[in-house]
């Protein structure tokens, strides 16, 4: 790689992380308190990122998306932080869960390697912009919420029913409606504005 386009793509790279960082610190833009819970919009900036930068940069994009998540649920908890954060103790216990963790990160990180891999591979076979942006959009929103919400189920199925006040066996039928309309919404939002930014920035970036 020539060094003028690895310090373009740092630029663009460092950018996206300032981007990402001022929608995790201005209250009620990153992290919307809905409820108990915060919806967010920051899985977008990473999906950006990874259709302009592919999926090892997508990655580390998701990387700091799950450190604001991380951080935000360990010094701004709620009732139900413990699922992102081991510094805030599961209910019924003095303590929090490593596998916290696991939440807070790896469905993100996915998110930019998802996105990425999709619109290129869809670029390549497809030859369209336009769709593998919109699908990128989809595709990467989408598994963050089936991961995070799959992962809150396993991990901590019975804690969070509890910090929800319902039984276990209502659990499963809740992460399902979750995913099905607050997901589904999330990924359809995605794919409109992953469309609606990264394909001007591709033809900018072209030039």
């Amino acid at each position: 790689m020539k060094t003028n386009q690895r310090v373009t793509e740092l630029t663009q790279t460092s950018l996206l992380i300032a981007i990402i960082a001022l929608l995790a610190l201005v209250p009620f833009l990153g992290y919307i308190p809905v409820g108990p819970i915060r919806a967010t919009t920051i899985h977008i900036p990473v999906i950006i990122g990874a259709i302009l930068l592919g999926p090892k940069k997508g990655a580390l994009l998701g990387f700091c998306f799950g450190l604001t998540s991380f951080l935000t649920n360990t010094f701004s908890p709620t009732p139900l932080s413990f699922v992102f954060s081991p510094f805030v103790p599961v209910p019924g216990s003095d303590s929090g869960s490593f596998l916290s963790l696991l939440i807070a990160f790896l469905p993100r990180i996915l998110i930019g390697v998802v996105a990425g891999a999709v619109f290129g591979l869809l670029c390549r076979h497809h030859k369209s912009q336009t769709l593998g942006c919109v699908l990128a959009g989809f595709l990467g929103s989408i598994t963050n919420t089936i991961l995070v919400m799959g992962g809150i189920y396993f991990f901590f199925g019975p804690s969070y029913a509890a910090a929800k006040n319902m039984t276990f066996e209502a659990l499963l039928g809740f992460i399902g409606g979750v995913i099905a309309l607050n997901g589904v919404i999330e990924a359809l939002v995605a794919s409109v504005l992953g469309a609606a930014v990264a394909r001007p920035l591709l033809k900018y970036l072209k030039k």
